[in-house]
């Protein structure tokens, strides 16, 4: 119960930060998010009350925006490219890797929270392709022989 009323507590903060401003959702969300690595059922519920905007409302938005996660996300977020550019350079192969590596498939989290894998269509870097994000670092000309060497360089 603890942990429930400190989450609550930090939920408040970040609203209060935006001074209860409506008009300031979507970033609430996203520092929300940020926080947590997703948005649980308690946190829209939380995040409705404190300003007063129906839960639907909320919740609609966080199911409009593909950045919002209505379920939990690992530490590591994974993008593997498999956009044309990619793909024809290798980009399933490097997928099948991955999914092989972390024993989950494209749109999963592992299940210590560490990696959370998902699948683009373009990442806007096809010179370098085929590619993989994680987090913010990107592995540009990359082969399925250094996939486990990539994910193993993060804790």
């Amino acid at each position: 119960m603890e942990h429930r009323e400190q989450e609550l507590r930090k939920i408040d903060q970040i609203i209060d930060s935006y001074g209860n401003n409506k008009e300031a959702l979507i970033q609430m969300l996203l520092d929300t998010q940020t926080e947590y690595r997703w948005l649980s059922k308690a946190i829209v519920t939380r995040v409705s009350e404190k300003l007063g905007i129906p839960f639907n409302h909320v919740y609609n938005i966080t199911t409009f925006y593909k950045h919002f996660s209505l379920l939990p996300q690992g530490r590591h977020s994974i993008t593997v490219c498999l956009g044309t550019a990619c793909h024809v350079r290798g980009g399933p192969r490097i997928m099948d890797k991955a999914e092989e590596s972390l024993e989950i498939r494209a749109g999963e989290t592992t299940r210590d929270m560490k990696f959370t894998l998902e699948r683009v269509n373009c990442l806007g870097c096809c010179a370098i392709g085929p590619v993989v994000v994680v987090d913010k670092d990107y592995y540009g000309k990359l082969t399925p022989m250094k996939v486990k060497e990539v994910l193993e360089s993060y804790d």
